[in-house]
């Protein structure tokens, strides 16, 4: 009989994508969340609603309906002692907040494999890479100082490949999958903890989901890789598409940023995986870009990153900038992308500049 594991995830919101695919599988899943989220997600589940090949409506998986189980709790009611494996699904400047850093603290020290399925890899990943000058990148973090924490060997990084987003007029323990491609994980160091991982793929492709129509394959699986680097093709992704829907009046969708010029696109592109490729990745551990173009084309609202700058926050994840600086350990540099980073860097300036100002008025 197959082990199953008992999982947290910090974060309800993309986490709840992965911790339903967990739970399709037979696997124990605790999110991390708010207060009131939490209150939510135990008294109803989590709803996540897929696309499926053939199928006119979304299929909506309810975890109250599933063989797994999901609950929920706040940051310092986390029982590590509990767990096999932790997985990180917050936004990157989400853990400099007070609760979930001492969190993270107590998991660094109690060296559980660690998955992030966050788009800016952690800088602990990161120093998985050889000959990377990881340091050098600190000002690309919010919280640099909670990645010093932790062991390279018990942690390992996952492409957050599938596109998902709460629909903002329905409740927070619900998320839509737009993209239902695969999260794609590198291997752990250690290689017990990968067979852990390539157990859960295992049990997440077997799943099939009862539907009127029969038994039913529901998209979005878990991958494992041994290649550190494979994850790392989001990148050229990000930087083709979700960092330039930022635009200096608004946002534009991740398909007119990647479609209104296809050739600067694909420039691009190419050169952020010529990065890739100089830190080690081959060309099979890459996206040929026809495959993003052709997903892109169905990406019709901007990008959560460039929705939070135009909502007013003052913090997103910034692989933008963290590529630009590891090319530039490689003598490497785009104008595209400086253009990008600089468009990045205004909008956060503006949306900065009211709080500067109140604390000045309250000093």
């Amino acid at each position: 009989m197959t082990r199953k594991f008992k999982i947290l995830i910090l974060g309800a919101s993309y986490g709840s994508l992965l911790a339903t695919k967990l739970v399709m599988a037979g696997h124990q899943v605790t999110l991390v969340c708010l207060p009131h989220e939490a209150d939510l997600i135990n008294r109803e589940g989590t709803t996540v609603r897929f696309p499926i090949r053939g199928r006119t409506s979304l299929l909506e998986v309810k975890s109250r309906d599933l063989s797994g189980s999901i609950n929920a709790e706040t940051p310092v009611n986390v029982d590590l002692k509990k767990f096999d494996l932790v997985v990180l699904a917050m936004q990157e400047p989400q853990y400099a907040s007070e609760g979930v850093r001492h969190l993270m603290s107590t998991v660094a020290r109690s060296k559980l494999p660690t998955m992030s399925i966050m788009n800016m890899p952690p800088m602990t990943f990161l120093r998985r890479m050889p000959g990377l000058n990881v340091d050098a990148l600190y000002d690309c973090y919010a919280a640099p100082e909670v990645w010093d924490r932790f062991d390279p060997d018990a942690m390992t990084l996952c492409s957050p490949d599938p596109q998902a987003f709460r629909p903002p007029d329905e409740a927070l323990n619900l998320l839509q999958v737009t993209l239902p491609t695969n999260f794609k994980a590198a291997a752990f160091s250690k290689d017990s903890d990968t067979t852990m991982l390539r157990s859960l793929e295992a049990d997440i492709e077997a799943v099939r989901f009862p539907t009127a129509e029969g038994p039913t394959e529901v998209p979005v699986k878990l991958k494992v890789y041994g290649s550190l680097f494979v994850p790392a093709a989001k990148w050229a992704m990000l930087l083709t598409g979700n960092y330039r829907c930022v635009q200096k009046d608004g946002a534009r969708s991740i398909r007119e940023a990647v479609h209104s010029d296809i050739e600067m696109s694909r420039a691009v592109y190419g050169w952020v995986q010529e990065v890739c490729v100089k830190l080690g990745a081959a060309p099979a551990d890459l996206v040929p870009f026809e495959k993003y173009a052709a997903a892109a084309s169905g990406l019709t609202k901007p990008s959560s990153a460039a929705r939070a700058l135009f909502a007013g926050a003052a913090n997103i994840e910034r692989v933008d900038r963290l590529v630009q600086k590891i090319a530039a350990q490689f003598g490497m540099a785009n104008s595209v992308l400086d253009a990008t980073v600089s468009a990045v860097d205004q909008r956060l300036e503006l949306n900065r500049a009211p709080r500067s100002s109140e604390l000045t008025k309250t000093a």
